[in-house]
């Protein structure tokens, strides 16, 4: 009897895999909605997708062919191959690859990925004879005799833990085999309890050896689970511990908007290093403080004083860390018994306010705009104001953890639009300045300034950004502003003033910081407001900076 040939993939060219006689009767093993390829350790098996699995919660990598971290359903779903009731899928091993794409097809949205070390297919199985006890269960997650609890770990993450995170392993022949699949381990580890998600930490991984690899980025993965299984994946590559050939690749091409990093929140590569690395890395870590990588140097089994003269530069840790102050630089004795390094670690890596070298004047600063709502600006012109403080407000990362923006109105009375913490988004800012309603009336410009420092910046005092405060105002004040400006100054805050129209220079100047002539601003009309517009954010910059030396 001839075997059957069946039709697996046709990518240009069409594969044909025969089937084995004696199958037309299997029955197909029944597994769950979260099974993944990898857990079929088959060349060809048939299997059973129960009905009803949750389309939002499926992990598929690719199209057509998925890498065998893929659930198995998922893939079978997004082929079409079955629809969301389940039923008999056929599945085919295949080697990995180097790209699998992503595509939405029938309800999932798949996902790429750069890399794989295996690889699967699917097409519509053989239902067979289903025993009535359904014995036959996933490999992928345990019996119990109850139902089966969804995962604690929420999908959002740990929101108090923002950071994307990669982690550079040791993959040089000096590590090892055994002590390399220790140091995953451990990173597997970090990697669980930082408590990944889509609004909490994203990590990825790369291998140094003798030539870098990128083995995942930070967008291919968004839950633990599937972190630890691409971690598990990886495999020794061997070489040497070319560490700062690999930091500056890492630096250079791991931390993209392409591959998942986010505006506002901190970048942070953790370099683990078993012993030294045989290349430099001071220029490395000069590199990636260019780019605003935050260097963490975890290091292990330091190098005993008979092999010191094979280290090229023994204060290597201190020259390649983001700052030498003893926050970046941790260090274990050896990679057994690791497990309580990992909570100290993680920690660190969670302390968003201490990532001094992502910190930059777009990220990093509180500003304040104390509006003239005066029955001198009338409300054609107010709307221009409202439009120069919102062309200065969109430049700047706003977030929970980067720069914050308020605002208050005032005439003789004064009105908080909105303070630092009501809105962590852009949008929210933007549109809430467009809805500012105007007041009109007399002009205080001095009790505005106590108000605001004592009401917006007062609550604010403990925080790790700069402040600034931008007046903008036509006229002059009826109030002493010399007084209340000079507190402000004394709180740390810079003021910038911005005067239209009938607003007196001297005002200006009083309550302008030093030097005044580059934090006092004038023009005769509101037009004129949109040039100072970049004026005031290269002065909000170059304080800042000044500020980190």
């Amino acid at each position: 009897m001839s075997a059957a040939w069946i039709p697996v993939l046709c990518l240009g060219v069409c594969l044909l895999l025969p089937e084995p006689a004696g199958s037309e009767g299997a029955v197909p093993i029944a597994i769950t909605c979260f099974t993944r390829g990898l857990d079929i350790r088959k060349e060809k098996a048939d299997v059973l997708c129960p009905g009803d699995c949750p389309l939002d919660e499926f992990s598929v990598f690719g199209n057509i062919v998925y890498a065998s971290v893929s659930s198995v359903c998922g893939a079978a779903i997004h082929r079409g191959v079955i629809g969301n009731s389940g039923g008999p899928v056929r599945i085919y091993s295949l080697p990995g690859r180097e790209n699998y794409s992503s595509v939405v097809a029938n309800g999932i949205q798949s996902q790429t990925l750069s890399r794989w070390s295996a690889s699967f297919t699917v097409t519509k199985g053989r239902s067979g004879t289903q025993e009535a006890t359904g014995r036959a269960v996933s490999t992928a997650r345990p019996a119990t005799g109850k139902r089966l609890k969804k995962t604690p770990e929420k999908k959002a993450g740990n929101k108090d833990c923002k950071a994307d995170i990669a982690f550079l392993i040791d993959g040089s022949f000096n590590i090892g085999q055994r002590r390399f699949n220790l140091q995953k381990n451990f990173v597997g580890k970090v990697a669980l309890m930082l408590g990944i998600g889509t609004e909490g930490p994203h990590v990825g991984l790369v291998q140094a050896s003798e030539h870098p690899k990128i083995e995942f980025y930070l967008k291919n993965f968004t839950s633990a689970k599937d972190v630890l299984f691409a971690i598990k994946e990886v495999g020794f590559r061997g070489g040497n511990s070319n560490t700062g050939k690999a930091l500056k690749h890492t630096a250079q091409k791991f931390f993209t908007a392409d591959a998942g990093v986010r505006k506002g929140i901190p970048k942070v590569v953790v370099v683990f290093i078993d012993g030294w690395p045989s290349d430099d890395i001071e220029e490395a870590g000069i590199v990636a403080r260019e780019f605003g990588v935050n260097v963490f140097i975890v290091s292990v089994a330091k190098p005993i004083p008979e092999e010191l003269g094979m280290v090229q530069d023994v204060a290597f840790v201190d020259k390649a860390v983001c700052r030498n102050n003893g926050f970046f630089s941790y260090h274990m004795p050896n990679w057994f018994g690791t497990t309580k390094y990992v909570k100290p670690l993680v920690q660190k890596l969670c302390a968003h306010e201490q990532m001094m070298c992502s910190k930059t004047c777009y990220n990093s600063v509180n500003i304040a705009f104390l509006i003239d709502g005066s029955s001198s600006v009338g409300d054609s012109n107010f709307r221009l104001m409202l439009e120069f403080v919102s062309n200065i407000a969109k430049t700047f990362e706003i977030s929970d953890i980067g720069a914050k923006i308020a605002a208050v109105q005032f005439t003789y009375d004064q009105r908080t639009e909105f303070s630092f913490t009501d809105y962590s988004t852009k949008e929210n800012v933007l549109a809430v300045i467009r809805n500012i309603r105007y007041m009109s009336g007399g002009t205080a410009t001095g009790d505005a300034i106590s108000f605001t420092v004592r009401n917006v910046f007062g609550p604010m005092r403990d925080s790790p950004n700069k402040n600034f405060l931008v007046i903008v105002t036509d006229g002059q004040s009826y109030d002493d502003v010399r007084g209340p400006a000079a507190a402000a100054h004394d709180a740390g805050i810079t003021i910038f003033s911005v005067g239209v129209a009938w607003a007196p220079l001297d005002d200006l100047k009083d309550m302008a910081s030093k030097p005044k002539e580059s934090h006092a601003f004038f023009t005769r009309e509101f037009t004129g407001l949109e040039p100072i517009v970049s004026d005031v954010i290269r002065g909000i910059c170059r304080d800042f900076l000044e500020s980190q030396q």
